[in-house]
């Protein structure tokens, strides 16, 4: 691929949707946390089942690309790579959550909140997407307060919110894409 680096993030906006199929997938997870943390189970039980609501979000989000028409893998552009980096990346902050998990349980769902939303940032400069700027910055701010002053539940629910709501921003924005381009 002969491309410059604004073609190639736009490559990558085009083929994998802005990761549009991740935050579809991520509002199923989130509202399998809702659930869990709905019921009357011991809260470190809920945080051990909410850790495991969040393994298949890979999965969820490949067969989600299938139904979307998404290039799951866009192996083409030496971008992808660095977009599975800033994935990963995320991984390091899990560790975070992990030390709440036993440490301050009930705000554990708080925390995972956060991390999901400042792991978005770089996504933003991938995508030239200002919906993953902004939310980058609104959503681990808005689940610390909303954290702070409510159940888990609340936060679980908070987050269906916004993924749609993200979801529906990411559209907007596929739609603004290049016509002749957007042919997957």
């Amino acid at each position: 691929m002969n491309l410059n680096l604004d073609e190639m993030r736009l490559d990558s906006a085009i083929k994998q949707k802005k990761g549009l199929h991740f935050i579809l997938a991520s509002v199923i997870i989130w509202s399998a946390v809702l659930v869990v943390h709905l019921t009357e189970l011991p809260i470190l039980t809920k945080n051990l089942l909410t850790f495991c609501f969040t393994a298949p979000l890979v999965p969820l989000a490949f067969m989600i690309s299938k139904l979307i028409r998404v290039d799951f893998t866009n192996k083409d552009n030496p971008l992808t790579n660095l977009g599975v980096l800033f994935s990963v990346n995320q991984m390091l902050y899990l560790l975070i959550a992990m030390w709440i998990f036993n440490a301050v349980p009930e705000q554990m769902v708080m925390v995972l909140a956060m991390i999901f939303g400042a792991h978005l940032l770089p996504y933003g400069w991938l995508y030239k997407s200002t919906s993953y700027m902004v939310l980058s910055v609104v959503i681990p701010i808005a689940a610390l307060i909303v954290g702070i002053n409510f159940p888990p539940y609340i936060v679980a629910g908070f987050m269906i919110v916004v993924e749609i709501v993200f979801s529906l921003l990411l559209m907007n924005e596929i739609q603004k894409l290049p016509v002749s381009e957007k042919g997957s």
